[in-house]
């Protein structure tokens, strides 16, 4: 690990240098900050008038934010909360159909709360922050926009700013008068589960946005203050998210104080330029620190240097990984500069522990005075304590706003803008009139899919198109838009057809996902799986051209499909509004294009999945630059036959079945005597009978890991299960195994089994009871089971259909973190073979 340079913690340094170097770019703002939202003097006697009154109590209940399925309107007046924030998949009432009105009644429930003063409260507003970071994506029916790399490929700054103000509009209808976004990530490597998130891996890209999505949110000058429709932005994540060695999520951004600023703060810069309220540090560390510790990048910098006034917000539970810190307890993270300390279910003990360390003087009071001041500010500019109640602003609880049709229309808008043409031989596009089009994949009429993750649930997963009312998929789109110039369709989920078609639409891509759970080992498309693959060549075979429509939320190695697709056309996620990719793919009656193809890569795009240079391809890996895409009429840049090999050795594709979220082709069950063969949906689930429940918990980090708890009563089992048979035979040679992260929480009460399954009634049977028995509870573990030792008990590895069953009938519970399949297990890792009993 690289050791930070003794002379970047110098201020006189950093004057000297940087801003020498970087004055043209914004980063010494001290005498410019916020010139559209002035520090007057009004402001800051009402924030020192109100200040004054406070008591140590008040004063940290500002700054404490939990999230409301652990927050009721009681406890904001109990402690005195200033904040509260729906994290991804939380909803009023735990209800995913919530309304609009019921966001709203809940909102003024705070709200009330918050201002009663009869329990010793000071009377201070409250806001409550929700990530809108593709529109108002947490509420049924909202319009949602393509994410973020689908913006950036667009390359128009102007519609960024009408999106910042629907989502704004849609937000505000619900009562919420803050959005954890915009998100200024400059993203280096595409291996990182969030690359969706960020606009471009060019800076200039992102500096073009960030200020115009904080105009739209806010409004100009002055506007949040007055106007009920607008909202408190956040630009995040503060700062270097984007740039972590490998692309690990919440890893470490190793570079000087220079390049750091030069390449990962620009968009902070304009977006304090643009007036933003309030951003939020980063999950990842610099040069081995934490961030949410980091005194030096978050007061001597951001604050002091960048001149931003408003308030630093922690990411969910992001002080916990301080050194010396742990979710309950960090006078670390606030001393180096974090306002509101996001600790979503131990918000309690979090305040009491701060209260304290505030009266023994690990935490001086100055700095708690600067923390309600800087909250205070930012609610006195947002006009707060003059808007009144949330039910009482202008287009509350209007459900007409949600989703409403010229909202879709500006995202249908930004579907067609975002589409990028990779190849079009024959010109197979625009489809033409009187033509039979097939159209299949698994994401043609799919608008969960194609919307991606922090979609309704914070992974995006498990959710149905009754789940999008108002939506469109893509299919629907383009049997609209081909019927209107007189042709027809036919939906096949399998390539097959009623009528031979005259051309076949392929809609596929990734499976929703979103941080932590969507970090990948290489750009290899659903792991090496050739499902999609098959069913492009299927399809050739018989003469018939296949338009490829690629769902996905980055750049990654598809030469092999692009080889076999007639026509090639990257969407990305491109939310609710499917229709906008019919408006570019379907001619009008006369044969012409209805629209062009504007869209320009904001990523390089791979050539190979791995040679990786520090997170970047080398320049000669690149299959098309930024800036590359196809318009109709020009000719073709892509080869004929591009390279289709793999260098990913078997070992280094390692079959992961669960981190975070289930990884295709596995799906996950539980069942019992009434229902063997319930799908857990939404990573939750029970048996028929209730024996055994399933739900998704923080683990290590938020929301990475699956508890099951046997209540007892009836055999019940837990499994994954593949689409189809995995051959795992070859992997015996190289010492492969299958390996579980987990935590024994309680331990087994009876007999607990292990299988792994390969088609009824073939299967391998392990007895694991005393094994979990002699693991402390609490305590996590890695161990695997050698591929050997199942072929030994009767497993037959070349049919794999369910790597990991776990089945009892007697109380026992377990979280699992991580499951997979690896070549070169540790031996220290495994169960010795003749210690498994049957």
């Amino acid at each position: 690990m690289l050791i930070r340079p003794l002379f970047v913690r110098r201020l006189d340094h950093f004057s000297k240098s940087v801003c020498s170097q970087l004055v043209a770019m914004f980063f010494c703002l001290s005498t410019v900050a916020f010139a559209n939202v002035p520090s007057d003097k009004i402001v800051e006697t009402r924030v020192q008038n109100i200040l004054k009154t406070m008591t140590l109590e008040q004063k940290v209940g500002q700054m404490v934010q939990g999230e409301i399925k652990q927050v009721s309107p009681a406890d904001v007046s109990q402690y005195f909360l200033g904040s509260v924030l729906n994290g991804g998949g939380s909803f009023p009432n735990h209800d995913k159909q919530a309304t609009a009105n019921d966001w709203l009644r809940l909102a003024d429930d705070y709200y009330n709360a918050s201002i009663d003063k009869s329990k010793g409260g000071a009377g201070i507003p409250i806001f409550w922050g929700t990530d809108a970071v593709h529109g108002h994506n947490n509420i049924i029916g909202a319009t949602l926009f393509p994410h973020n790399i689908g913006l950036g490929a667009a390359n128009a700054p102007e519609l960024i700013k009408k999106i910042g103000a629907i989502t704004a509009r849609e937000v505000t209808a619900t009562g919420v008068e803050w959005v954890f976004a915009p998100t200024v990530a400059v993203v280096k490597d595409n291996r990182w589960g969030r690359a969706y998130e960020g606009y471009s891996s060019d800076r200039k890209i992102v500096e073009a946005y960030a200020g115009q999505m904080v105009r739209g949110l806010q409004g100009e000058s002055g506007q949040l203050f007055k106007n009920d429709a607008k909202v408190i932005a956040t630009a995040k994540h503060f700062v270097g998210d984007g740039g972590t060695f490998r692309g690990i999520d919440q890893g470490d951004t190793i570079m000087g104080l220079d390049a750091l600023m030069k390449e990962h703060g620009q968009g902070y810069a304009r977006a304090i330029e643009a007036g933003v309220q309030t951003i939020m540090a980063s999950f990842n560390s610099w040069n081995g620190l934490k961030i949410h510790g980091d005194k030096f990048l978050l007061t001597d910098i951001l604050k002091d240097k960048m001149g931003f006034d408003g308030v630093v917000v922690s990411d969910w539970n992001g002080v916990g990984q301080v050194k010396g810190c742990n979710n309950k307890s960090c006078p670390k993270a606030i001393n180096a500069g974090i306002d509101i300390v996001m600790v979503p279910d131990v918000w309690k003990e979090f305040l009491r522990n701060t209260i304290a360390q505030v009266n023994d003087g690990q935490i001086p009071m100055a700095r708690i005075d600067d923390a309600v001041s800087r909250i205070l500010r930012v609610k006195i500019r947002a006009g707060l304590f003059e808007k009144g109640a949330p039910s009482s602003r202008q287009g509350a609880g209007d459900s007409s706003l949600i989703g409403a049709d010229s909202h879709r229309k500006v995202a249908r808008e930004a579907v067609r803008k975002s589409l990028v043409l990779f190849k079009n031989n024959g010109d197979t596009l625009p489809i033409k009139p009187n033509q039979h089009v097939l159209i299949t994949g698994d994401g043609a009429d799919n608008i969960g899919k194609q919307s991606g993750g922090w979609t309704i649930s914070w992974q995006g997963t498990d959710n149905t198109n009754v789940d999008f009312p108002g939506a469109t998929s893509i299919y629907s789109g383009l049997k609209q838009a081909i019927e209107s110039i007189g042709g027809s369709v036919e939906l096949s989920s399998d390539g097959t057809w009623m009528k031979r078609p005259d051309v076949a639409v392929a809609i596929f891509g990734e499976e929703p996902y979103a941080e932590g759970q969507g970090d990948i080992h290489a750009l290899l498309y659903r792991n090496g799986s050739t499902a999609d693959l098959d069913l492009i060549r299927s399809i050739r075979s018989q003469d018939i051209p296949v338009v490829s429509v690629f769902l996905t939320g980055r750049p990654l190695w598809m030469n092999a499909e692009i080889n076999s697709s007639n026509a090639f056309v990257v969407a990305w996620l491109p939310g609710s509004e499917g229709a906008g990719v019919a408006d570019v793919l379907v001619a009008t009656r006369d044969g012409k294009p209805n629209y062009d193809f504007t869209g320009r890569l904001s990523f390089d795009w791979p050539n190979k999945e791995t040679n990786l240079i520090d997170g970047r391809l080398a320049v000669d890996e690149y299959l098309l630059g930024i800036g590359g895409g196809l318009s109709y009429g020009e000719k073709e840049v892509l080869t004929a036959t591009l390279n289709e090999e793999t260098s990913l050795s078997d070992k280094l594709a390692a079959n992961v079945i669960f981190r975070g979220s289930t990884r295709s082709p596995w799906k996950a069950f539980v069942g019992d005597v009434s229902d063997w063969h319930r799908a857990v949906e939404a990573g939750e689930a029970s048996t028929a009978y209730g024996a055994l429940k399933v739900e998704t918990i923080d683990g290590i980090v938020q929301e990475d890991s699956r508890q099951l708890r046997w209540l007892g009563g009836y055999e019940s089992q837990f499994y994954w299960q593949g689409e189809a048979p995995v051959n795992l035979s070859d992997l015996v040679e190289e010492n492969g195994a299958l390996m579980v992260n987990f935590r024994v929480d309680k331990h087994p009460e009876g007999t607990v089994n292990q299988r792994m399954d390969c088609g009824w009634p073939c299967s391998g049977i392990i007895d694991m009871t005393e094994f979990f028995r002699s693991i402390p509870e609490g305590q996590w573990s890695r161990v695997g089971i050698s591929l050997a030792c199942f072929a030994k008990i009767g497993v037959e590895l070349s049919s794999v259909t369910s790597p990991l069953v776990l089945s009892s009938k007697d109380p026992f519970a377990i979280t699992l973190n991580d499951v997979r399949i690896i070549a070169d297990a540790p031996k220290s890792t495994l169960l010795p073979c003749d210690s498994i009993r049957q």
